[in-house]
């Protein structure tokens, strides 16, 4: 019988959403449907009158970002990354210097960044931020900032002190819900239009909202769900870090980036498809010798950590 696959490679919930997530679903009041007020004012940064189309956007990073320009034929431009030690960085002259250069209309962070598994601490964000010309909006994408670290506090103070300031969070990752298609976001008062944008091209139903409202209140199960990746972090670290030609990067997010002995890339995707598991296998330039892994639950983990070691051990 063939094995049901088990997809760790696009960095997916594998958890049971939380009991109230459920409850809401079942009991959501059905004369909600009838009423509903929608704004249609248009407006979106890249298509305004000044014609400014740039947008910067990090060299590794969630591959959508290089598309949503060209979707209003806007025009990319990708700062760098640079590797140290056991972890990426943004490397902040290089970035300043092209936003100098450049004068983009958006400058995009992330923040874990994602397939990297960095991110950036509220006092890198406030000295960049403080770099940025207040004409470039500042994007940071926090899709995985809730995995490790509980702090919000920093949020508010930023958005209060830049004027070009957009924070997004989404219920796909550390809530575990994509198919609602659900994000919320912070930003300052000066970019308060943009919620007239978002409200006609990014709205949701009251179904969504209800479900959504009920995952942000379910703190305690999310957070222990993300008691468990860590430890499985760990275990990766700990047994995959320590085999030849290996490194486990680390990381702040949902997902690991492990860089491998590229010889061993057949023999990985083979093993990997015995045990109908799916990774990513990265193959972008001067990031195609590593794999991206979703942390799954611990007993998939498991198995991938060991599928690992039999292979390196050959």
């Amino acid at each position: 019988m063939e094995k049901n696959l088990n997809f760790l490679d696009r960095n997916e919930f594998n958890y049971s959403p939380s009991k109230e997530v459920v409850e809401a679903l079942k009991n959501f009041d059905i004369n909600k449907l009838c009423f509903y007020t929608r704004i249609y004012d248009e407006d979106y940064f890249l298509t305004q009158e000044d014609g400014n189309k740039t947008m910067l956007i990090p060299k590794f990073s969630w591959w959508y970002y290089k598309s949503i320009a060209d979707e209003v034929n806007g025009h990319t431009l990708q700062y760098p990354l640079y590797e140290d030690g056991n972890t990426f960085k943004y490397d902040f002259e290089t970035l300043k210097d092209m936003i100098q250069k450049e004068n983009p209309k958006i400058l995009l962070l992330a923040s874990p960044n994602n397939p990297t598994g960095n991110g950036l601490t509220p006092k890198e964000l406030d000295e960049l931020l403080a770099e940025v010309p207040s004409q470039t909006v500042v994007l940071i994408d926090e899709a995985y900032a809730s995995f490790v670290s509980t702090d919000t506090s920093y949020i508010k103070k930023l958005v209060n002190k830049y004027p070009n300031l957009i924070i997004s969070r989404t219920l796909s990752k550390f809530y575990g819900l994509p198919g609602l298609r659900m994000g919320f976001g912070f930003m300052s008062k000066e970019l308060e239009k943009f919620s007239r944008y978002s409200n006609k091209y990014l709205g949701y139903n009251r179904i969504s909202e209800d479900i959504a409202i009920a995952a942000l209140k379910s703190d305690a199960h999310y957070r222990n769900i993300a008691k468990l990746m860590n430890e499985d972090r760990e275990r990766y670290e700990k047994e995959i870090g320590v085999l030849p030609g290996f490194k486990v990067y680390e990381s702040v997010a949902n997902f690991i980036l492990i860089k491998y002995p590229i010889e061993l890339k057949e023999a990985l995707q083979k093993a990997f498809a015995e045990q109908s598991y799916k990774v990513k296998f990265m193959n972008e330039p001067d990031i195609n010798t590593h794999l991206r892994i979703t942390l799954g639950r611990p007993e998939q983990n498991r198995i991938v950590i060991d599928t690992i070691k039999e292979i390196a051990s050959k």
